[in-house]
């Protein structure tokens, strides 16, 4: 039996991507967020024809939940294919002046053209857009040192555009989650579930988990070959129950015998509530490739 595709595009996505698109009309600069444990799987596939020629700053945001060797290895990565990312830490702060910095320096470009051409300076204009939930709301709250748009760890919580003034030198467009009408690449699709990127509704819960297991299984920590991307045997370290030679869903069905009377849903739950809350440890679970 085929593994059930994950395809979310709520009503208030797609509202919100086509009132988005009409607004980047007025947009300086686009503040590109991802989550620093799916780098890859967290990039719009669209964003690019959205930006067009228009400045980008690359914001990879939840670095706290990934270790300092994987941070180095993707800024190595995307440096050499014309990016210079941003690592931010949302919900504390880190790496929020950074981006204040690279923002305002846009500002200050589209000025001096301003005055060259006779016009008055203005504040520069900037979106933040990324998938559900990689914190751009927190993001939004710690550029503004006060909160003012909603922020949770889930996805959905911002539903429609709202400019925010941010400083004299820059204005803020809040906008909800944007994902693609289809999702192509079911694996990205399923690592966007695990890290909670994506609507619940969406997905199997338990399927989910097993690909969670199965992923684990895939990264070279997990048996200790490479180290820094991630604790080795983290699934046994956590529960004491070795993911090896067995497959993600006999994994979850062992787990419920062995702690949750034989609940695999429960399981399933406490499998990935431990992962994103970085109870397993810092573990990114996309690693740079070519």
């Amino acid at each position: 039996m085929a593994t059930p595709e994950i395809q979310w595009y709520p009503g208030h996505i797609a509202k919100a991507e086509k009132a988005l698109l009409e607004q980047l009309k007025r947009v300086d600069v686009v503040l590109e967020v991802r989550d620093a444990r799916i780098p890859q799987a967290s990039c719009h596939p669209e964003i690019s024809n959205w930006v067009g020629s228009k400045a980008r700053v690359l914001v990879i945001n939840r670095v706290d939940q990934v270790t300092p060797q994987a941070v180095a290895a993707w800024r190595l990565w995307l440096q050499a294919r014309g990016k210079d990312p941003i690592f931010t830490d949302a919900q504390h702060g880190k790496g929020v002046a950074e981006v204040m910095r690279a923002a305002q320096q846009v500002g200050i470009q589209i000025n001096q053209r301003r005055r060259d051409r006779g016009m008055r300076p203005r504040p520069v204009r900037a979106v933040v857009i990324g998938f559900p939930n990689v914190g751009k709301s927190a993001l939004i709250n710690r550029l503004l040192k006060r909160r003012i748009v909603d922020s949770a760890r889930r996805p959905g919580v911002t539903r429609s555009l709202r400019w925010v003034r941010i400083s004299d030198q820059l204005d803020l467009l809040d906008a909800p989650g944007v994902l693609p009408a289809k999702l192509l690449d079911q694996a990205a699709a399923y690592r966007l579930a695990i890290c909670d990127d994506i609507g619940e509704a969406s997905y199997d819960t338990q399927l989910a988990a097993a690909a969670l297991v199965e992923t684990l299984q895939k990264l070279p920590d997990y048996n200790a070959q490479v180290a820094g991307f991630g604790p080795p045997n983290p699934l046994n370290a956590r529960y004491h129950l070795d993911a090896k030679d067995c497959s993600g869903e006999t994994y979850v069905a062992t787990l419920a015998t062995a702690r949750y009377q034989r609940d695999r849903e429960r399981a399933a739950r406490q499998l990935l509530s431990d992962f994103r809350k970085g109870l397993l440890g810092s573990i990114a679970l996309e690693m740079p490739s070519e």
